[in-house]
């Protein structure tokens, strides 16, 4: 796309991502979710200070919340208003798209987990999360044999361009 104004407002920047995320779990199905926070928080995500290593999607009482997403305090925060940085924080979504979920982590035994945190083209904050079933380990070895294998083709196809 072009430079213009059209392709500058298109655009996402990506916050932080749950790596993790990719290597334990098998993704079946993922949405977008809104997010509320505190303008601390926000000022938080916007200077890239966000981690969302071990952090998860529960459902109590037909509401999504996401635990363990680490928020860290800037230093020139308020030292009188410092919300603490792993409180759990409501996810916005439709009372259907819940509803669905709550079917398949019941039924199921699937787990709901955040996989990026990012501002979208309106500039608002929002939560990727997916539908996932974790890997076993042998799972887990293919995937890494596999990241090898691609690592090493590229390696090799870059010293026969440069020879």
């Amino acid at each position: 796309m072009g430079k213009g104004p059209k392709a500058q407002k298109l655009q996402s920047k990506e916050v932080a991502k749950n790596k993790k995320a990719f290597f334990d779990y098998e993704i079946l199905e993922s949405l977008e979710a809104g997010i509320s926070l505190l303008g601390s928080e926000v000022k938080a995500a916007r200077a890239n200070k966000v981690n969302l290593k071990d952090s998860f999607v529960r459902i109590i009482k037909a509401e999504a919340f996401l635990f363990n997403a680490h928020f860290s305090a800037l230093e020139h925060t308020n030292l009188h208003f410092r919300p603490d940085q792993r409180r759990i924080r409501k996810l916005l979504l439709h009372k259907k798209q819940i509803t669905k979920l709550l079917g398949s982590v019941s039924t199921q035994g699937l787990s709901i987990v955040p996989l990026s945190l990012y501002f979208n083209h309106k500039n608002k904050l929002k939560v990727q999360i997916a539908l996932v079933r974790g890997k076993k380990l042998y799972d887990k070895r293919e995937s890494l044999k596999k990241k090898q294998q691609l690592k090493d083709a590229q390696s090799a196809m870059k010293e026969a361009l440069y020879k």
